[in-house]
Order: C-alpha cells, then structure tokens, then sequence
C-alpha cells in the first residue's frame, strides 16, 4: 500500500521536472534564436553603412569608365590644392570678393622671416587711377611688350565701367574690384590704397607707382625698371607750403596727434617701396583724421601721403615725384597737350631739363620717368616718337 501511494507522490513530480525542462528548452531555443537574428541584423547594418560610404566615395570621383569585357576602372579625381604656394605669392586673378577692410588686412601681412621660399624676380606694379577709358593705351602696351616677368597691372575704374581690351592686352583681365571717385575727397585716397593693397596681394611686387590715363612713359621699360628697382628711395613730393595752400589747410583739430610742423603736401603721383605701401595701407589712426578733417579746400589726396611719411618714415623717401607736371598756367589743373604740341624736341625737353635731382645720394639730369597730363590726340604723335626718342 506504501508503494503504490508512493508511485502516485512520484508522478505529478516527474510532471513538472518535464514542465521545467521544456521552460529551459524554450528559453535556450529563443536565446539561440536572438543571438542569430542579432548577429544577421548586425551584418546587414554593417553591409548598409558600407555601400552607403563606398556610394558616397564614388560620387566623389570623377570616374571615366572604360569598358573591358565585364570589368570598369575608376580613376580618381585629380587633386586641388587650395593652399597652392604660387596662388598665395601671385594672385593669376585680380577678381576677389573682398571688401576693402578685408583686402587691407590682407596686403597688411608682413613676413617676418628674412627671404622668400621661391625663386623672386622684383617686379614695379604699374597702377591706373582712370575715370573710365584708356586713349593711350596702345602707348603703354607698346611699353610693356617683351617683359611680362617684370611688371604687373592694376586698373581702378569707376565701379560701372568695363575697360575692353583684347585677350593678348596686357591690361586684359588687371580690373580690381573699385568703386567711384569725387575729385578731391578721400575717395580718391582710397583708391590709391585699394590699388596699392591689390598690388601687395603679389609678393614679387617691390615698387609702386600710381599712374592716370593722362600719363605717358619717356624712357624705355629696361630704363625705367633700373631706375625704380635699384632705388633706395621713394619718391613721393613732400614739401612744406607756407601759402593758404599748404599750411593754410591744416585743421588744429587734427591736434595732438598731427601738428601743423608735421604738415605736408605733394603731388598725388607717387612711386613708393614695397615696405612703405605695406604701411600706407595698414594705417587707419591718420587715415581717419583725414576723413574727419581734411575736407575742401583741404585735399586728401595732396597731403595724407605726403604728411604720413614725413611724419613716420622720412628717411625712406627722396621727396620728390618722377612723374611731370606743367603747373605754369596757374589754376586747380596742369596744362593738357594734344597732338599739336607733341615733337621731338618737347619730349626731349622733359627727359632733358636742365635740372639736376638726387638718386642714392649722388646727383642726376634724370629726374622724371612719366609725363602727365596728355590729351587723346596727342597718341599718335607719340606712338610716331616711340622708337626714335623714347627708344621702345
């Protein structure tokens, strides 16, 4: 009797022991069954995020398929490099986008390590204040042909005008981003220092010289490169002016920082050295008392330059300009020549005065490089002189 009510104790045991197993079977099916539905999941991600990154990778090649039987060859984009040395040291393009603040900062960056990492052929940056056309140009292109590695052009038209010269100019694509002048405002000092920051842009420029549409060479390029390059000084004018026109336009409210002993004036025509452009250009203390102050009678571009480097760097400068001027008829405005006045002997007598000026400290009958101011007609008589007395 004992065992048979033993054999009914051991069935409902057996009973859940099956229960349990088949719990823990259960459990164990579903675990194995997570781990492969994980590890298929994870391979398909994987596989997604793969051709995602090789599709992205491809559509940033510039593939040329080149069919052979089944098989495609992709060839990788040719590399830019944005941060070119010769791009850096001479812009191939004067367009930019840059406001004047911007491209002051920029022409203001001065090296401080002695030398330069590429081989540098001194250049003059011929710089043209214009009021729109060029009738002399044909001059001046008879000027530059034959020596492209040593000059380079910058010209500042009113900011509606496009200047059309044909593609083998060398005044072809040298438009800098300018925008209008009013005669004696500051705005023409500020076309002078957007010309010059343009120009500092190119590192191998070393001189500097501000030109308009009425100026004309009067000696040959080799000539007038030598004589620039191997300067020791600029040549700005900068004299004191006793008369209402001089010291007349000086404001005491440009005191404490411009005293009336500091004040000068001088032709807007000026031919500068690579360190003293980079100052012009970074200064903005005396810049802007001129804007407050200097205003007509009182003319910026007559006296800021000249002011400033008598004030801070004197010694650099030989004060004196190498572009003339007739200023004897009296009046705002030098004498123009047309055609009628154009001769040998005239052009002979700028190049050949009778004036003795210094050049590195020893003295010289050449004192003027440039001529100014020349009317339209007076071209082709020019062009007519050009090899026999200007020798280009």
């Amino acid at each position: 009797m004992a065992r048979n009510r033993g054999d009914k104790e051991e069935g409902p045991e057996k009973l859940m022991g099956l229960l349990k197993l088949v719990q823990i079977l259960s459990l164990l099916v579903i675990f194995v069954a997570g781990v492969i539905l994980g590890l298929a999941t994870s391979s398909h991600i994987n596989h997604y995020f793969t051709s995602q990154a090789q599709l992205f990778l491809t559509n940033n090649i510039a593939s040329a398929k080149l069919s052979d039987n089944n098989c495609t060859v992709v060839k990788p984009r040719e590399k830019v490099d944005f941060l070119n040395m010769e791009r850096f040291v001479h812009p191939d393009n004067v367009i930019h986008s840059m406001t004047d603040d911007q491209v002051f900062w920029r022409a203001s960056l001065l090296p401080q390590k002695k030398g330069y990492p590429f081989d540098r052929v001194p250049k003059v940056a011929f710089m043209f204040l214009t009021r729109g056309p060029l009738p002399l140009l044909p001059l001046w292109e008879r000027f530059f042909r034959g020596h492209d590695q040593y000059f380079s052009i910058y010209v500042h038209n009113p900011h509606d005008y496009v200047l059309n010269v044909s593609s083998d100019s060398p005044f072809y694509g040298r438009m800098i981003p300018s925008k209008d002048v009013e005669w004696g405002s500051v705005s023409l000092v500020d076309a002078e220092k957007r010309l010059l920051a343009n120009a500092l842009l190119d590192f191998s420029n070393e001189r500097f010289v501000l030109l308009s549409e009425s100026c004309i060479p009067i000696y040959n390029f080799p000539t007038v490169y030598k004589y620039l390059i191997r300067s020791e000084y600029s040549f700005v004018e900068s004299y004191d002016e006793p008369s209402r026109y001089g010291r007349g336009r000086y404001s005491r409210k440009m005191l404490p920082d411009i005293h009336l002993y500091q004040w000068r004036k001088g032709s807007q025509w000026f031919e500068i050295q690579r360190d003293l452009a980079v100052y012009i250009v970074s200064d903005t203390k005396y810049y802007s008392i001129f804007k407050k102050y200097c205003r007509p009678a009182c003319y910026p571009d007559e006296h800021f330059i000249p002011t400033y480097l008598n004030m801070f760097h004197g010694s650099l400068n030989s004060n004196r300009s190498v572009t003339w001027v007739d200023w004897s008829i009296g009046g705002p405005h030098p004498a123009t020549y047309s055609g009628g006045n154009i001769t040998e002997d005239f052009i002979q007598s700028i190049r050949n005065n009778g004036t003795q000026c210094s050049y590195n400290s020893e003295m010289t009958s050449v004192c003027y490089l440039f001529a100014r101011k020349f009317a339209p007609s007076a071209l082709v008589p020019l062009l007519s002189l050009t090899s026999t007395v200007m020798e280009f």
